[in-house]
């Protein structure tokens, strides 16, 4: 049964809406600010966010940007945002879809199951596992062996970077671009090297190097060679 997350501050259309997706045997989870999602996204998955963008403790396109999108999550903007550079902008963060308020809810019921059919296989690329090794993109999350690791943000952008694109070769500069901090912050090839270091000491189940250093190139994921 698919579950949506509904991030949306007014609660008697927060609940309207929660009420029909449950009509169409869909959970539906309320949120009224990011701090509650933020909360319940933390605790759970879920297949579907849709979220407005004037919030009372923030902005939705900003939360989508740096909390949704990254974790490959399908996410829907319900708002009275309606200014053209807004609908692109929306689009551009990644959004499956941008509905602008006032509307019909049958419309609105009919655009999310239609996302949720679209996105149906998207959930299975949010996990990976192979051998003792376990991750789940969405949650951010890695365990070896059922054991929580603690990775830093950097550690796990190279993870998730090496195992989307596993069976090719990354360059330095490619994952340096990848890592690159949103805010700016320089990432030499030094830390590159010493992020790879830590996390191949974390993740390595003494089988098995996840990550080949192809030499004078850059690095490879490998889970195929045991």
């Amino acid at each position: 049964m698919n579950k949506v997350l509904m991030i949306e501050d007014d609660e008697i259309l927060n609940g309207g809406l929660c009420y029909n997706l449950q009509k169409r045997d869909i959970v539906s989870v309320p949120a009224y600010t990011l701090a509650e999602a933020e909360k319940l996204l933390a605790e759970d998955s879920f297949d579907l966010i849709v979220l407005d963008v004037n919030l009372p403790d923030g902005d939705g396109f900003q939360f989508a940007k740096d909390r949704i999108a990254p974790c490959g999550m399908p996410f829907l903007f319900l708002t009275a945002r309606d200014l053209d550079d807004e609908i692109i902008g929306g689009y551009r963060l990644g959004a499956d879809d941008y509905i602008t308020k006032p509307f019909r809810v049958q419309i609105v019921m009919e655009k999310i199951q239609a996302v949720l059919r679209r996105c149906s296989g998207r959930r299975e690329r949010l996990r990976y596992s192979f051998g003792d090794l376990a991750v789940d993109f969405e949650k951010r999350t890695v365990r070896k062996n059922g054991t929580l690791l603690t990775l830093t943000p950097t550690e796990f952008a190279l993870l998730q970077c090496l195992i989307q694109n596993r069976g090719h070769i990354l360059t330095k500069e490619v994952l340096l671009e990848h890592i690159w901090d949103s805010k700016g912050n320089f990432v030499n090839e030094h830390t590159l090297s010493l992020n790879i270091s830590r996390l191949r000491r974390k993740i390595n189940d003494g089988e098995s190097d996840y990550i080949k250093t192809i030499y004078g190139m850059g690095y490879r994921w490998v889970d195929e060679e045991r």
